[in-house]
């Protein structure tokens, strides 16, 4: 059990990515914060997930790319559970638009969930640690996107770019807290974002052959990279992304 006793704060763990790590968390001991846009059938159900995979947790709603709703959420976190000890920054939207269509309000979504919010939920997360004395985890959803090109998501490819230099920054800045800081870069992972790919045989045809594996990545690989990560055996990881692409990011090509 890597994760016992320890507490996990995951946003955006309505469906996807998200619920998938919180439950594999919950599988190796942790308890959940499970954070999402709202308290709905979503978020209870990952809910149950948790419980069924023998542990428990808490909902706590709220939305990141406001900055004192970050604040909220994981005071909320704290007072229900006692105390945070890993965050998970998995909430994240995209928007596909070429760059002379891309309005401002497309752009200020895409950055204010991906990077601010994961910016200040982090701050308030750190001070916690701080104010209790203890080490922590934080691992970063990102996106073989913060290395890799994609024409017409320019403001998401912005977002995970950010995502990389802000990893690398805490790693430097919090590791005299005993707090780590990572990235999980998933490449195309079988989950509602790419539900447009999933039903175009011709583009998933053409994506599959880009990616040495054959095949698209499913949640659990990516909720085992942060697991890892997550977990006493990457004491001494930090400032490292993993990449989670079944080899895509090295063998890619726009067609």
């Amino acid at each position: 059990m890597r994760m016992q006793g320890k507490i996990a704060l995951v946003t955006g763990a309505g469906q996807g990515i998200g619920r998938a790590v919180a439950v594999r968390l919950a599988q190796e001991g942790a308890k959940l914060i499970i954070n999402d846009l709202h308290d709905d059938s979503r978020s209870e159900q990952t809910l149950s997930d948790v419980r069924a995979a023998g542990s428990d947790g808490c909902i706590v709603a709220g939305d990141i790319s406001v900055t004192e709703s970050s604040r909220q959420l994981v005071a909320e976190g704290i007072q229900k559970m006692g105390r945070i000890d890993v965050l998970v920054n998995n909430a994240g939207v995209e928007h596909n638009a070429g760059f002379l269509d891309v309005t401002e309000a497309d752009y200020d979504r895409v950055l204010d969930i991906n990077l601010k919010g994961a910016f200040f939920i982090t701050q308030a997360f750190v001070s916690h640690l701080r104010d209790t004395q203890r080490g922590g985890r934080i691992v970063n959803i990102s996106s073989v996107h913060e290395e890799l090109p994609f024409p017409h998501f320019t403001s998401y490819c912005a977002s995970k770019g950010g995502m990389k230099m802000m990893m690398r920054n805490l790693a430097i800045e919090l590791a005299p807290l005993g707090i780590t800081v990572n990235n999980v870069a998933p490449g195309a992972v079988g989950t509602s974002i790419n539900d447009r790919l999933l039903h175009n045989a011709t583009e998933l045809n053409a994506l599959l052959a880009n990616i040495p594996l054959k095949r698209l990545g499913n949640p659990l690989d990516v909720a085992n990279a942060v697991l890892f990560l997550a977990s006493d055996e990457a004491d001494y990881v930090t400032g490292s992304t993993l990449y989670v692409d079944g080899g895509l990011l090295w063998n890619y090509s726009e067609q």
